[in-house]
Parts: C-alpha cells; sequence; structure tokens
C-alpha cells in the first residue's frame, strides 16, 4: 500500500514532456538561423535574455511559457529564442542589446533591430497583451 502512495506522489509530479508541451515552442538552431527564419517567415524574433541564476526568468519558464494559450499566439506570430546571456553566444547579445536586468524580453526584426523591451517578470495576461500590441502594430 505504501508503494502505491508513493507511485501516485512520484506522477503527480512528474512534469509534461517537453514535446507535449502546447506553450512557446523556442527555435532550436543558431541566433543567425532565428534570424533568417524570422526573415523568411516574415515574423518578428522573441527574444528571452534570461541568466540561469535568474528567479523571474525560472517563473517564466515555468509558470508562463508552458501555457497553451500564450504559446498558441507566439508559435503563430513569433520565431521565439530563448538564450542565456553568460554562455555562448548570449555574453555578445547582453553586450549589442545593453542587457542591464534579468529577464529581459525582446522582440526583435530580421536584422535584430529592436522594436520592443519589456524588463522584468510578465505574467500571461500581461505577456500576451504586450505581444498582441507589438504583431497587430507590425501588419
Amino acid at each position: 500500500m505504501l508503494l502505491v502512495a508513493v507511485a501516485a506522489l512520484f506522477l503527480q509530479g512528474t512534469p509534461v514532456k517537453e514535446s507535449e508541451s502546447t506553450g512557446i515552442q523556442f527555435f532550436e538552431g543558431t541566433w543567425e538561423q532565428a534570424m533568417q527564419t524570422a526573415k523568411q517567415e516574415n515574423k518578428l524574433i522573441f527574444l528571452d535574455a534570461y541568466a540561469s541564476w535568474c528567479g523571474p526568468c525560472k517563473l517564466l519558464k515555468r509558470n508562463v511559457f508552458p501555457q497553451s494559450e500564450v504559446g498558441d499566439y507566439f508559435n503563430e506570430h513569433f520565431v521565439s529564442v530563448a538564450i542565456d546571456m553568460e554562455k555562448g553566444i548570449g555574453p555578445k547579445l547582453a553586450q549589442q542589446y545593453r542587457i542591464t536586468a534579468y529577464p529581459t524580453l525582446f522582440f526583435l526584426d530580421g536584422n535584430g533591430n529592436i522594436v520592443q523591451k519589456a524588463m522584468g517578470y510578465h505574467n500571461a495576461n500581461q505577456l500576451l497583451q504586450l505581444a498582441k500590441s507589438i504583431a497587430h502594430s507590425d501588419t
């Protein structure tokens, strides 16, 4: 009986597999490939500029980005990229875009020019409202 209870607790705490997620599908390629894809698809880039130690960044990743309503909108209108600003190309981008706080959320054109920049945690409604205002002003 105890084994069944432990198994039930374990299953309740098992996270949803990434492939089953209906949230934002982040681009897997390089930064250059993301910009090229945005140009080809005539979309803006949504850049989640984060740091691994950043609490609000973790909250966005855990609570906001996986939401289906957020994912549906972002996947249709943006090429979404999440980059740790302390690894790989991150430090170069952090310097280029003069990032001073995390998270910093950018909406960029296919050439990497800033269309809109927002700093700090945004709940799902705030993020959707921001994204919709940007996507509609771009059309």
